[in-house]
């Protein structure tokens, strides 16, 4: 028996799917073994559908010659664990105050519970993902850090800073194929555990990894021109311009953007902040000319993107 030759419609979305994977071809050009590392959290990480989602996304940049890191968080829940353990759960200055009981849960629940949930997620399409945590091969060194109110800085526990990464160990498993999986728990020098929020590890990776790309999936669009009076996302914008609007963030967002400066000043050429509930944005930002979220590049000697678009 003979195929059945596609009917009209169907050849037009064949050749629809033909054109998509065409215009995609610059891009795989441009980023073929190249780092991506990517802050993975949120919703994104809580809906099951966008959960399968994400994991296609990074197994389909693994096969299209990409070398993708994920760095995730566990927000939602560590918050579930804090509670069903009777732990207040507080916040200052945007950060978590993480007491040593807190800790417990948190880095049980980041290395246990939400790291394993990711990698046999993207285990199903095949062996790559590999788990590993800051505390391992020494990946992250921190040191105590503090909030900051209104200029005076203010105790919030095991919460730490990134001062040193240690890339070998996460070179070996991208030379090796794998995708490693990384939760945002360091030590110190001084033996200590520390809770870091995982913006800050995303792009402090993407620096001693010369990743092409950070990107940070988030609960919103972008980051907004002129939240809550507008929903209008900024495109794009350049580091100075983005360090002058950061004292004016939302304690939410201020440690995604400033983890894009950070990455971008830090010598990564692109920083990104996308909408994790859209299927597929991770594959929408980095395969398409137009891309969605809001972009971070360097700072030129003259005009910034801002003026030159105006």
């Amino acid at each position: 028996m003979s195929a059945v030759t596609p009917g009209t419609g169907e050849r037009s979305e064949l050749m629809g799917r033909a054109e998509t994977l065409i215009k995609a071809l610059p891009w795989l050009q441009r980023f073929h073994g190249r780092t991506v590392v990517i802050k993975y959290g949120g919703h994104a990480m809580t809906q099951e559908a966008l959960r399968h989602s994400f994991a296609e996304d990074v197994v389909f940049l693994r096969y299209a010659g990409l070398r993708p890191v994920i760095v995730h968080g566990g927000g939602p829940q560590i918050d579930s664990a804090l509670a069903r353990n009777g732990i207040d759960s507080t916040f200052t200055a945007g950060l978590r105050v993480t007491t040593p009981e807190a800790m417990d849960v948190v880095r049980m629940v980041l290395t246990g519970q939400v790291q394993r949930d990711v990698v046999g997620l993207v285990n199903r399409h095949g062996p790559f993902a590999v788990g590993m945590s800051g505390e391992d091969a020494n990946l992250f060194t921190a040191e105590r850090k503090h909030a900051v109110v209104d200029g005076e800085p203010v105790d919030i526990g095991q919460v730490g800073e990134i001062v040193e990464v240690q890339v070998g160990a996460v070179r070996a498993l991208l030379d090796d194929g794998r995708i490693p999986v990384v939760s945002s728990v360091a030590r110190g020098d001084d033996g200590e555990v520390y809770n870091v929020n995982a913006d800050t590890a995303a792009a402090a990776l993407a620096v001693a990894l010369d990743a092409a790309k950070l990107v940070v999936l988030t609960d919103v669009e972008g980051l907004y021109a002129d939240w809550p009076d507008s929903d209008d996302v900024i495109g794009s914008l350049t580091t100075d311009e983005l360090a002058a609007l950061l004292p004016g963030l939302s304690a939410g967002m201020a440690p995604k953007m400033e983890a894009c400066l950070t990455a971008v000043r830090g010598g990564v050429p692109r920083a990104h902040v996308l909408d994790g509930r859209v299927p597929h944005s991770l594959l929408l930002e980095i395969f398409t000319d137009e891309g969605i979220g809001t972009m971070v590049l360097p700072s030129p000697l003259g005009a910034s993107v801002l003026e030159e678009t105006a």
